[in-house]
């Protein structure tokens, strides 16, 4: 049991004096655990628990990729995340309804499936948040909604939410909104102001496997072009209009395997992503059947599928790889028992190995087990006389086990140990 510090409880005092004596339990589903903290009544409070429980599955800067865990009723649901600057924070992960007008067959929030709903207006979703971040639970938020009422008024909603935040309660915290299908560019505008990260989920990577997953949302016009919106204003207005003097980062997500789209068709889409729209992030949620939706019957699919494909988004973000150079079979999928970094080195490395004292920063990310950071060390080591063994390289920081098949020393092979790569 975690108890508020006596300060927090003085502080919400002060904002609802006739509640601090009835206090409530709530319990916080993070990804380790489960604790408790007591907090003065708020029906508020009571419906962000069941906003806040069916969100994990909704991607936003996890440590690792969300995963459904055991049932938890009435938990909130707090993540523990890494911000694009590589910060640690404690992330509640919510929406503001669980109504949603919307049919898509993948979604456990559809339209007609029996599920308990819950909404929260802007006020109370913002105090509640409130609450719990002045008791040092969470840092931040990642703010979703289903639609209800069209996809502009559902933002309407959203941008009061953290306009009561930012200007109300004055949060200098982490802020993601969710970005909703149909939102105008004035929105998005305004969203980019208050919010450090600004996320669209496109769930299909084209046209055609949207209309199999989400049949009455339109890929071009309410999907795509919010994102194009937010590059465009990105390079045409003065980033000190966001709310901390720079534009927030950008995010989507897609279903996996559900309509049998391929995996070239996903990194296609996110190649174009990163390349022309600057987008930040690329999550992927391997397609897990729900009952009461029109997808129950379908296998599940694998988590080798979906780390594979995170593998080559960050190969094409950070790593200089173009969509020609990956491992793609004949039917267009990454092969599914090597990652796609190993499987291209197999092809290009093998025959060819990389001289370590000779090669650029771009050549040596490109070898198994070596990132920017080892190819960094890399090119300090050789400024200090270079490296001659594989003993140098585990020195530094880069363990030799991966590279050893793919590069030479001074011109010669070091000796390796097969493994099952």
């Amino acid at each position: 049991m975690v108890f508020m510090p006596t300060g927090v409880i003085q502080i919400l005092s002060l904002a609802y004096p006739a509640l601090v004596n009835n206090p409530m339990t709530i319990n916080i589903l993070t990804d380790t655990n489960i604790c408790s903290i007591i907090i003065p009544e708020m029906d508020a409070l009571s419906k962000l628990q069941d906003l806040s429980t069916n969100t994990q599955l909704e991607a936003a800067e996890d440590l690792g990729c969300p995963q459904l865990s055991v049932k938890q009723q009435d938990a909130l649901n707090v993540s523990h995340a890494m911000l694009p600057n590589g910060k640690h924070i404690h992330l509640l992960k919510t929406m503001l309804t669980s109504a949603c007008e919307k049919d898509c067959h993948y979604c456990g929030f559809r339209s007609g499936r029996d599920l308990r709903r819950a909404t929260l207006k802007p006020d109370e979703m913002a105090q509640a948040f409130m609450a719990i971040h002045r008791a040092g639970v969470v840092d931040g938020m990642f703010l979703s909604s289903g639609v209800a009422g069209g996809g502009v008024k559902t933002q309407d909603h959203l941008l009061a939410t953290a306009e009561i935040l930012r200007r109300k309660h004055a949060f200098r915290g982490y802020l993601h909104l969710k970005l909703m299908p149909g939102v105008q560019k004035a929105q998005v505008e305004q969203a980019m102001q208050l919010a450090d990260r600004v996320s669209l989920n496109l769930e299909g990577p084209n046209t055609l496997r949207l209309e199999q997953l989400a049949p009455h949302k339109a890929f071009m016009e309410e999907l795509l072009q919010p994102l194009k919106w937010m590059e465009e204003i990105r390079n045409t207005q003065n980033s000190h209009l966001g709310w901390n003097g720079r534009w927030p980062s950008m995010s989507t997500q897609f279903v996996v395997g559900a309509v049998g789209e391929s995996d070239l068709e996903l990194i296609s889409t996110t190649e174009y992503l990163h390349q022309k729209l600057r987008l930040g992030r690329a999550y992927f949620m391997a397609f897990n059947p729900l009952k009461d939706t029109p997808f129950e019957n379908l296998p599940p699919v694998s988590p080798v599928r979906e780390l594979h494909l995170y593998q080559a988004s960050f190969l094409i973000r950070d790593y200089g790889f173009s969509l020609e150079e990956l491992p793609f079979t004949p039917d267009g999928s990454l092969p599914e028992k090597i990652d796609p970094k190993t499987a291209w080195a197999e092809e290009n490395l093998n025959e060819k190995p990389v001289e370590i004292n000779l090669a650029t920063p771009e050549e040596l990310v490109r070898i198994p087990g070596i990132g920017p950071k080892g190819a960094l060390a890399i090119l300090a080591a050789r400024k200090k006389g270079g490296i001659s063994n594989l003993e140098a390289l585990r020195k530094i920081g880069v363990n030799p086990t991966r590279p050893a098949r793919y590069i030479l020393l001074n011109g010669r092979q070091p000796d390796y140990q097969l493994g099952l790569w």
